[in-house]
């Protein structure tokens, strides 16, 4: 499987990963390579990916609590502390092992800690492979309030090892199938008709491979957001509103990222019909498809009139509009596109319909 070329750097895959590690690693002189795992990654793979580091390196290991709670400004000060504490200077290296909130968290704080230094994302998640580790963005939450802080840079490289997929419970992988699904929602309607026959998560190189592709050509495009790259938050204008509404609310279950996404884009999915004109049918097909693979979400009057509350925090906002990626067909999204607030429930409504 060849390797994918972005503007800076490169993503490797399986045994190329490997190669492409020890190779970095032996011709730079880092000072010091911190890990930067969680207690799932600590277990399951750290043991495995050491394994196969060739050479001797001044390694330390730092350890994070899992779980989007903890993805926040307070654990990259404890991050930066230790760094401080185990003499981490410019000359070191963070290897991020996990999924995508070591990733995001990982790589915000290798972004500023000293103006800078050196990391490389190592993505174990589904999620993670093919959205979070990809593209440059680092960030933590704001509160609930998803990604508020954060700068875009580009690691050293991102290694994808499917191995790690083994390890993950079939939530998890679902939760990370829905931004491959979104991948095919708005670039090509091949991939996404080919995503909607997967019955299982054994054999899934070759997609992964297409998505990533998909994420980096539009990054390539429009590295710092300004236009295309807002294609990628399809499903997230309302998904993160309600993810973060979820997350908040101790009476609530918590949503996985793709879970709430997965109901993001079957309501976007509707303001699209009726303000770009996505056809009835290709609705429908969305709908239909994420409601068969994600648990439905029910949503009383009060929790959607507090979900509607968080989508000015959006950051695709500007000049005090709410701007959505809408589709005008499947493969072909349309961006920056406001909503009248009548839709809102209506979209909710047919959510809601069996």
């Amino acid at each position: 499987m060849q390797s994918i070329s972005s503007s800076s750097y490169a993503v490797h895959f399986n045994q190329r990963a490997y190669d492409a590690l020890n190779g970095h690693l032996s011709e730079k002189s880092y000072s010091k390579i911190f890990i930067v795992v969680d207690e799932n990654t600590h277990e399951h793979c750290l043991a495995p990916f050491m394994g196969r580091i060739q050479g001797t390196y001044d390694f330390e290991i730092i350890e994070l609590e899992s779980g989007e709670e903890n993805k926040n400004i307070d654990t990259c000060t404890q991050v930066w502390n230790v760094l401080s504490e185990l003499d981490g200077d410019r000359k070191s290296l963070m290897i991020n092992l996990g999924g995508g909130v070591i990733t995001d968290l990982g790589g915000f704080v290798a972004s500023t800690f000293k103006r800078g230094i050196d990391f490389i994302n190592v993505p174990t998640t589904l999620l993670s492979m093919v959205d979070a580790s990809v593209g440059g963005k680092t960030g933590v939450d704001l509160g609930p309030l998803k990604n508020q802080i954060g700068v875009i840079n580009q690691p050293e490289m991102v290694l994808i090892v499917t191995d790690f997929l083994k390890t993950l419970e079939e939530r998890q992988l679902q939760s990370g199938f829905a931004e491959m699904l979104k991948h095919g929602l708005i670039q090509n309607a091949g991939y996404w008709e080919e995503l909607k026959e997967v019955s299982h998560f054994k054999l899934m190189d070759d997609l992964i491979y297409e998505s990533v592709q998909i994420k980096n050509k539009v990054v390539l495009e429009d590295p710092t957001e300004q236009d295309l790259r807002k294609i990628l938050n399809y499903g997230h204008t309302l998904g993160h509103a309600i993810e973060s509404y979820f997350l908040e609310n101790v009476e609530k279950k918590a949503l996985l990222h793709g879970e709430a996404i997965a109901v993001g884009m079957v309501l976007e999915g509707y303001l699209s019909k009726d303000l770009v004109g996505l056809p009835e049918a290709q609705l429908a097909d969305i709908k239909n498809t994420f409601l068969g693979r994600y648990p439905k979400v029910d949503f009383t009057e009060d929790d959607i009139k507090a979900i509607l509350a968080l989508l000015k925090f959006d950051k695709k906002n500007s000049h005090g509009n709410i701007n959505f990626v809408l589709l005008k067909s499947i493969g072909d999204p349309v961006i920056d596109i406001q909503v009248p607030d009548e839709l809102y429930k209506k979209a909710f409504a047919y959510y809601a319909e069996n």
